[in-house]
């Protein structure tokens, strides 16, 4: 486990010498030095606004052309953090995670969103590559409890975390969103520079299956929302479908039916892809996608959400301007 155990991880001494992601990179982010993340110990975000394009169980239903009749849900309450351990080549979100997009805000501020977003009606509180600020997240969840937070909180993750933070974290999140990217070692160092993406995510998936089945398992209220439970993604990548059913085969090992799988074809090439040419400049055959979806029938998956087709769109990406975070002083 390292220098730090669970308790440890959720301690803002754990930012003198970061711990906190499985790169351990040791960064003393306390004294303004950046981590892997390219963060601080200085708490940031870029936004925070209701969603409507997650998953059914997280944003519940909306109108086909995406705007919500009053009848139906308000959508998913999302933080997007700044930074992130993995830094994908692809990533859509590249403002965010690569380029230092975001603000800094207090835990106080953080606790303030979740409430704001809860007021605006969202269904949940939906923490977008939050881990690698653990300690702020964990302290921000549980003051926003104290003052009349009851809607479920989303870890939306890329899937890249210790188990042992997940461990630390098990009382306060609900609902686990994590990607599970490669199954091959070669593609996740090719791609994210982390040989060990997949044996780390297969960790971290297994300790979200034992602190969700330690409290009770999957549950949903009446209407179908996820109010507990874990839903797995994976984004499909142009040429790549092989890996695709090794994931699959990956994750039915790991998890088998128990958990939610979402199958994703929105990958849309990002200036850095498209700049380097090859198979990532491209988007996805739909008959791979097609093939992918089947195949987790093929091995037993009974919830499985899949996107239509043209779903590959710059749309996804949102604003990342402080929406939702700045507050005149």
């Amino acid at each position: 486990m390292g220098t730090q155990g669970k308790r440890g991880l959720l301690s803002f001494a754990a930012y003198e010498r970061c711990e906190l992601c499985p790169r351990r990179c040791g960064a003393d982010r306390a004294a303004g030095e950046r981590g892997v993340c390219g963060e601080t110990s200085i708490l940031r975000a870029a936004r925070a606004a209701l969603h409507l394009w997650e998953e059914p169980p997280i944003s519940g239903t909306a109108a086909d052309d995406g705007i919500p009749a009053p009848e139906r849900d308000a959508g998913s309450g999302t933080i997007f953090f700044s930074g992130c351990p993995l830094r994908c080549v692809y990533c859509q979100n590249a403002e965010v995670s690569h380029e230092g997009a975001g603000i800094a805000i207090s835990t106080d501020e953080l606790a303030r969103a979740m409430l704001d977003l809860q007021s605006q009606g969202a269904l949940n509180v939906n923490l977008v590559t939050a881990l690698h600020f653990a300690p702020h997240v964990a302290a921000a969840i549980r003051r926003a409890r104290t003052q009349g937070l009851a809607i479920p909180i989303v870890c939306n993750t890329s899937g890249y975390e210790r188990p042992e933070l997940v461990g630390a974290l098990a009382r306060q999140v609900d609902v686990w969103l994590t990607d599970f990217k490669y199954a091959s070692a070669g593609l996740a160092a090719e791609l994210s520079r982390a040989r060990d993406y997949p044996e780390a995510a297969a960790s971290a998936l297994a300790s979200m299956l034992e602190v969700t089945a330690a409290k009770g398992g999957r549950a949903q209220d009446a209407a179908g929302h996820m109010m507990r439970g874990i839903i797995v993604r994976h984004l499909l990548l142009p040429g790549q479908t092989s890996d695709s059913l090794r994931v699959l085969e990956r994750i039915w090992d790991i998890a088998g039916d128990a958990v939610d799988l979402s199958l994703m074809n929105q990958y849309t090439p990002n200036a850095t892809c498209l700049a380097a040419g090859g198979a990532l400049a491209g988007a996805i055959d739909p008959d791979d996608y097609e093939a992918v979806i089947a195949y987790a029938y093929e091995l037993g998956f009974t919830r499985v959400w899949w996107q239509r087709e043209g779903t590959v769109s710059e749309s996804f990406v949102p604003a990342f301007d402080g929406t939702g975070l700045r507050r005149e002083r």
